[in-house]
């Protein structure tokens, strides 16, 4: 019979974890140290009360907790029972979102980590890229080739922008780092339409960021890593003055309204 592992040191302040969430720590725990995949099935109830030493009512709301989380799949009817589940991107997603929900995350702290993380991700692509990765960069490129002509179109253009730096996050080979990058940029998406930063437009936004875009595209083709650094590096510290400009000016507009 396995025991829950001992609790490890606590601040005065932490509150200690209720049974089941030790409980369904455990069997994630358990669960890494056998090796199972997505898809492979859990042992039954009864197994897990004897496994864990908890009771049946523990038990169940441990696995209840690990199917929020996305870990679990339980199925009903023949061959059903619990299983393994890998949690997708979206998911993860969506729970880290709600995390940073009431953190009121600024353009400046969203800028700190693109600027730290998105030009060596640039750098590891250079030269890896497929045509067909690079012939998609540029057609996302040309949904933005000519200035916007209304505020729908413009902020369907800053997030065809912003799209660019997903479509190179999932080109990574560090899942770490890809899921970051792609979890930063979609925040700042939503930033963007949440707060109207597309409004009035910006031609120097659209520009820039566009000459930039290619520039880079140009720099992966040709396997310049050092290049691709340097020019994703002017992208985000020129992206970020401007992007603050557009939220200082919306800023103004609901003052002085």
């Amino acid at each position: 019979m396995n025991s829950l592992r001992p609790a490890t040191s606590r601040s005065k302040t932490e509150t200690k974890p209720s049974r089941p969430v030790q409980v369904a720590d455990a069997i994630k725990s358990w669960v890494v140290e056998q090796g199972l995949q997505s898809g492979d099935r859990l042992p039954g109830e009864g197994e897990l009360i004897e496994r864990f030493g908890m009771a049946k009512g523990t038990i169940r709301e441990a696995m209840r907790i690990l199917e929020a989380q996305g870990l679990v799949k339980t199925r009903t009817g023949p061959g059903g029972g619990s299983f393994v589940h890998e949690v997708s991107q979206q998911r993860a997603r969506a729970l880290l979102g709600n995390y940073f929900y009431f953190k009121h995350l600024t353009i400046a702290d969203i800028y700190q980590l693109r600027r730290v993380l998105e030009p060596e991700l640039a750098a590891s692509l250079a030269g890896t890229l497929s045509e067909e990765v690079l012939t998609e960069l540029e057609s996302n490129i040309a949904r933005y080739a000519e200035p916007a002509k209304t505020l729908d179109e413009e902020r369907e253009q800053h997030i065809a922008s912003l799209r660019f730096h997903a479509l190179l996050a999932a080109q990574s080979g560090n899942a770490l780092l890809g899921f970051l990058i792609d979890f930063m940029v979609r925040m700042l998406s939503d930033l963007t339409v949440y707060r109207e930063l597309y409004s009035p437009p910006n031609i120097g936004l659209w520009s820039k960021g566009r000459d930039y875009q290619e520039r880079l595209v140009q720099a992966l083709r040709q396997g310049e890593g050092d290049t691709a650094r340097a020019i994703m590096q002017e992208h985000m510290i020129t992206a970020q003055r401007l992007m603050e400009g557009q939220e200082a000016q919306m800023l103004r507009q609901f003052i002085s309204e």
